[in-house]
């Protein structure tokens, strides 16, 4: 039995083509040269195309959806907010104001400083605080610190004369989480990172399939008209009907 080959991408087929009839007045040498140079140019650009698009389709679906979600936040209201709250007892040596004398009036002095490190550590252990400390402000008689996530958060108040402090643990549900991860809010820098590796997917797998458009012949003319219509429609959007 004989073998048949395997059929031929229909990109490569058009570069072949378009390359042996602009070669026509080159020399065999020029001929040859741009024949390649456009068939490997084609494939390099398709594969890249493919494989990104493959590779960026967990984050493309992600932004797709979110961006509905983001957008029409009425169609979700079922979700529901928990809230919990706690109370304890902090350790007054955390919360002892530091007493010193300045130098040059010799009057006594109360510094509004505690050990901010202790009672995070404190708070977080002892009721498995997820989110990551967005705010500690301390004056006289109170500390508020505050955690903050996606979905998240956790507000504590503490009373500096008597150690005691009340915490409020606020989750939101799933829509919420993604909604904030599709913003970056209070999602840390490693997610920060992530959204613009996003980003950048996207942007190459846009110019590489504009790219490809222009390896289709009978394609390119309506690709380009359509793909030009699509702006001037975003673009008309935005100037007359906010």
């Amino acid at each position: 039995m004989s073998r048949s080959n395997p059929p031929r991408s229909p990109i490569v087929e058009k570069v072949r083509n378009a390359s042996a009839l602009a070669g026509l007045t080159a020399s065999p040498d020029q001929r040859s040269f741009r024949r390649t140079f456009s068939i490997r140019l084609a494939a390099s650009i398709r594969w890249l195309h493919i494989y990104l698009s493959m590779f960026g389709l967990a984050a493309v679906l992600f932004f797709s959806v979110t961006g509905l979600t983001l957008n029409h936040p009425d169609w979700f209201y079922g979700e529901t907010e928990r809230s919990v709250q706690f109370q304890g007892q902090l350790s007054l040596t955390w919360l002892r104001p530091k007493t010193t004398e300045h130098e040059n009036k010799g009057d006594l002095a109360t510094e509004p400083q505690v050990n901010k490190l202790e009672i995070v550590e404190f708070l977080r252990s002892s009721h498995g605080i997820r989110g990551a400390l967005a705010d500690f402000k301390v004056d006289e008689s109170e500390c508020a610190v505050t955690f903050k996530g996606p979905g998240y958060s956790a507000d504590a108040f503490i009373d500096r004369e008597t150690g005691h402090y009340e915490l409020t643990e606020t989750s939101h549900g799933l829509i919420a989480i993604m909604n904030d991860l599709h913003k970056g809010r209070d999602s840390g820098a490693v997610w920060s990172v992530l959204i613009d590796v996003s980003a950048v997917l996207m942007t190459l797998i846009s110019l590489t399939g504009l790219v490809l458009l222009f390896y289709l012949k009978r394609r390119r003319i309506p690709g380009l008209v359509v793909s030009v219509v699509g702006a001037i429609v975003v673009v008309v959007v935005y100037m007359f009907f906010q």
